[in-house]
């Protein structure tokens, strides 16, 4: 499937029009997003500000002095020089207005959506992200529960900004990416007031094993699960039976919420809550028909974000290759099933995404 030549003109994309040919134009989690919306998997409806935006921003910025030229030319090793042009970067990209034309879409997008003018989530879309053989998600930012139209446009910018963050920098001098081909699209998706939400992987994390599905969740925002701030309930499912073999209720102490005015903070959980598991077992099973749809659409194994609503649907927020097993694939042999299903659960979870 070609990429949609149309969108290298286009300042905003709605999910309905990308997928994932498209990453040149919306970036990794915007192409995914867009591909799972066309696949007729539930996403939060939502559209992308195209790589096209941040380049005519981009253009804007360089009439007064070098961006890209700035960081194609650091030395790797020197990480010194690497944090003077971040901090520099990120402040001048985070000061400069946008394009009226663009401003414009992005705001007249954000008045169709959904209801029109609902909180929305800002997450950034690198071009580089969530590749099969280089994905170095959560590197760049993602904002939660943005309540209106001036703090999209400039959690826009700082997701822009984040591209130069001292991280992404020296990420993509390490592996050589050329500076040329690094863009930022940014995904505006309509927020979600999660119940419960958390991840899924088509393979174990542990084991590699195909033949079971391991679901990590928390109450409230998966923000905390993603984290690492919440210690997440863990599940493992017969890819193929539904046999629930492992259930690891753990003491959620806290879950995010949104806080006033926007964003989110931390509450405590009572006792009875916190012990509870955050998912049914119709929601686990549930989850994992999505799982074996969505890895067949894909065709691999997948590392999915998922969240239950107040009204108890559940819907996807990002779906990217497994790197890990995939890498070690092509080295050595899969490690056969494991007989103790305890061995497919993760002991321990860190690290964005």
């Amino acid at each position: 499937m070609a990429e949609n030549a149309a969108l290298t003109e286009q300042p905003i994309a709605w999910f309905s029009e990308v997928g994932l040919a498209d990453r040149p134009s919306v970036g990794g989690k915007g192409a995914s997003l867009g591909e799972l919306t066309r696949a007729g998997i539930a996403v939060p409806p939502g559209f992308v500000v195209t790589t096209s935006a941040f380049e005519m921003f981009l253009q804007a910025m360089e009439t007064r002095g070098p961006v890209r030229a700035r960081v194609a030319d650091l030395d790797p090793s020197d990480l010194d020089a690497i944090r003077d042009v971040s901090q520099d970067l990120r402040r001048l990209v985070e000061e400069e207005p946008l394009p009226t034309h663009v401003e414009q879409a992005i705001a007249g997008a954000y008045a169709q959506l959904g209801e029109g003018g609902e909180p929305v989530a800002i997450r950034s879309s690198a071009t580089t992200e969530d590749a099969d053989e280089a994905s170095f998600a959560g590197l760049q930012d993602t904002f939660l529960w943005v309540m209106n139209a001036s703090d999209m446009i400039r959690r826009i910018r700082e997701c822009w900004g984040s591209l130069y963050s001292l991280e992404s920098i020296a990420y993509r001098r390490k592996h050589g990416l050329p500076e040329e081909g690094v863009a930022m699209g940014v995904v505006v998706q309509v927020m979600v007031d999660s119940r419960a939400a958390g991840v899924m992987f088509t393979r174990s994390p542990t084991t590699g094993d195909k033949s079971v599905i391991t679901i990590e969740g928390a109450w409230g925002l998966g923000s905390a699960v993603v984290s690492g701030e919440v210690t997440p309930d863990r599940w493992v499912i017969g890819k193929i039976t539904g046999e629930i073999s492992t259930r690891d209720i753990s003491d959620k102490h806290a879950m995010q919420v949104q806080a006033a005015g926007g964003g989110i903070h931390e509450v405590a959980l009572d006792d009875d809550r916190r012990t509870q598991p955050c998912l049914s077992d119709e929601h686990l099973l549930t989850l994992r028909e999505i799982g074996r749809k969505v890895e067949r659409h894909y065709g691999k194994p997948q590392d999915i974000e998922w969240a239950v609503d107040q009204a108890g649907q559940i819907l996807l927020l990002q779906s990217r290759p497994e790197t890990v097993w995939s890498t070690r694939d092509k080295n050595q042999p899969v490690k056969k099933p494991e007989g103790n299903p305890l061995n497919h659960v993760m002991t321990i979870f860190g690290g964005k995404k």
